[in-house]
């Protein structure tokens, strides 16, 4: 069956209360600018600006970053969750935010508002495993293993694209370019360009990305089958929501 992005252009509106994308992206944006913001304050407070920035970067920055060394993650648990949320350069936080709008859209008018954010901390979470186990079981990469970290949304937004051709594979989108473009066809030009660019340039993060693909497929196969990954996250996010809920009923004693 083809779907088309005009069958549901409309179904989901950005104003819409609650939209799971829109939180994704401005958690992705809110903390690039916060980061900016304290790179900025360093950059203008010291006179030399190599010392500023080795300051941000080290001192700063890296407590948002995950790093490939398992005893320095052990150190700095929290980034496990920070670093798929975390950018350090305007055209990264653009590009993976572009994907994530194009992919997450289409994901959030065929799954509804539920699914995409326990999809995108699930890919993330691959990534994070593969980008670590690589830097310390690969040969190839372990030499650099002291000094390399992970940052970036990229896995996560991996899972959604993948999730999404999983379920509609003939989905189209760009219609004024030959009628529109298969998502399909997308998706697996993202992946070779992973696959291609290992021996090249950041091996981890390409990892981390097909690791990210990986789980986007196997997510969408077993929710076809019955089960479905994000129910016990989404029960804990209610959970901790009803904590701080004036209006939840409260239990007769």
């Amino acid at each position: 069956m083809a779907y088309h992005e005009q069958q549901y252009r409309r179904r989901i509106s950005l104003a819409q209360a609650n939209n799971a994308l829109v939180l994704l992206i401005a958690i992705n944006m809110i903390i690039f600018v916060i980061l900016a913001f304290l790179k900025a304050v360093f950059f203008l407070k010291y006179s030399n600006n190599n010392e500023a920035l080795n300051f941000f970067y080290n001192n700063i920055l890296n407590q948002f970053t995950l790093p490939a060394d398992g005893s320095k993650i052990l150190a700095k648990p929290w980034t496990i969750f920070t670093h798929m949320f975390t950018h350090d350069s305007v055209w990264h936080l653009l590009g993976n935010m572009l994907w994530l709008w194009v992919f997450g859209y289409i994901f959030l008018d065929l799954t509804g508002n539920r699914k995409i954010v326990p999809l995108y901390i699930y890919g993330a979470f691959a990534g994070a495993l593969a980008f670590v186990l690589a830097y310390n079981f690969l040969p190839g990469l372990r030499q650099n293993l002291p000094d390399t970290t992970a940052l970036g949304a990229s896995a996560g937004v991996m899972a959604i694209a993948v999730g999404v051709t999983a379920i509609a594979p003939g989905y189209r989108i760009f219609s004024m370019l030959f009628g529109g473009i298969p998502i399909w066809v997308l998706t697996l030009i993202y992946l070779i360009i992973d696959l291609a660019g290992i021996p090249l340039s950041n091996p981890g993060g390409h990892i981390a990305h097909l690791a990210g693909a990986l789980t986007g497929f196997l997510f969408i196969y077993s929710f076809q089958r019955g089960y479905d990954w994000s129910e016990w996250m989404n029960n804990f996010f209610d959970w901790v929501a009803n904590l701080f809920n004036p209006d939840k009923p409260k239990k007769e004693k």
